[in-house]
């Protein structure tokens, strides 16, 4: 007997009436889930729909819906990386699916971990390259299968890390973990019932064409691939087509324009040179309302760990700063 649904979709937009809040399923580079303290500071008192162009591991989205901030409104996710909307659409539609798979992969995991992760590795390869275009896995033609592969990847690989190499190829090594939770059934039903309200759509698309529709009083929410801190810093591998400088300069022109268009925007960003050339002091966007705050976060992905540590991120935003 399929197990029962914990949140129906009606209870998308607030808080859940019992057990723990919905949370991320899937680890993310750049996951935004320890800096979620400063980024509540700039959520608008009031807003229309809520639109986040840039999906990742979600953290936002779960932590407004968390809040009951986004009753009524219409939400709007969007990613370029079709593994992960596949993933998204996979665990919305067929939810107990997903679980069955991942119970079981987690049952062989704990049998072998090492042989297993790569077994899984090497056959979750040749299956998204089966649905790939030519310029990366075509999100509509994802399985629950691949699904399951991949939030288990996901939570047993190096540090939760999505990373092709330039064939293509998913080779993220096995993680260094005793125990890890392959499968939270819970939390994923009640993701499940999350994404299934009808006021919610989540497409694979890039991010120019997910915010032309935006309108007056929405809220959006961005958080790119960052500019790297330094040369060795840059992680180009999240989809096939990296996020360059000028890809960087391009998004300044997109945050402006929302902002004259009267959107409420909270970009997160690195505090590189060429962050900081665009808006820190940038006259275009200090005209268009935006603001660079500084805060502290701690850098989580780097080969040495002595290397991790905290470091500076950019909030960038048009939104008066809440004081509690």
């Amino acid at each position: 007997m399929a197990a029962p649904a914990l949140r129906s979709p009606a209870a998308l937009t607030g808080p859940p009436a019992d057990g723990p809040p919905v949370r991320p399923f899937l680890k993310w580079a750049g996951g935004k889930r320890q800096i979620l303290p400063y980024i509540r500071e700039f959520y608008p008192e009031a807003f229309a729909g809520y639109r986040e162009p840039f999906l990742g591991s979600g953290a936002v989205f779960f932590d407004l819906v968390n809040q009951g901030r986004l009753a009524g409104r219409r939400v709007t996710l969007t990613d370029t990386n079709g593994d992960l909307v596949g993933c998204y659409t996979h665990v919305r539609d067929e939810p107990e699916t997903v679980i069955k798979c991942l119970k079981r992969l987690a049952a062989r995991y704990k049998r072998d971990p090492q042989g297993h992760y790569y077994l899984v590795r090497d056959k979750f390869n040749p299956a998204r390259q089966a649905i790939s275009n030519g310029h990366g896995v075509e999100s509509s033609r994802y399985t629950a299968d691949l699904a399951a592969m991949l939030v288990y990847l996901n939570r047993t690989g190096f540090n939760g890390l999505f990373r092709l190499n330039s064939k293509g190829l998913f080779n993220v090594p096995r993680g260094r973990y005793s125990n890890p939770r392959i499968c939270d059934a819970e939390n994923l039903r009640n993701v499940a019932a999350v994404l299934s309200a009808k006021t919610i759509s989540i497409k694979q698309m890039r991010y120019v064409n997910a915010l032309a529709g935006a309108r007056e009083g929405d809220f959006v929410y961005l958080d790119p691939p960052y500019a790297p801190l330094s040369a060795t810093a840059q992680f180009t591998s999240y989809t096939a087509d990296g996020f360059s400088a000028a890809d960087q300069r391009q998004l300044q022109r997109t945050v402006i324009r929302l902002a004259r268009k009267g959107c409420w925007v909270l970009l997160s960003n690195s505090t590189a040179p060429e962050v900081a050339d665009l808006y820190d002091g940038n006259r275009d966007a200090e005209r268009a309302g935006l603001h660079a705050h500084k805060r502290p976060a701690r850098r989580m992905i780097n080969s040495n760990a002595s290397r991790r540590g905290q470091v500076f991120e950019y909030l960038i935003t048009n939104i008066a700063r809440r004081v509690s």
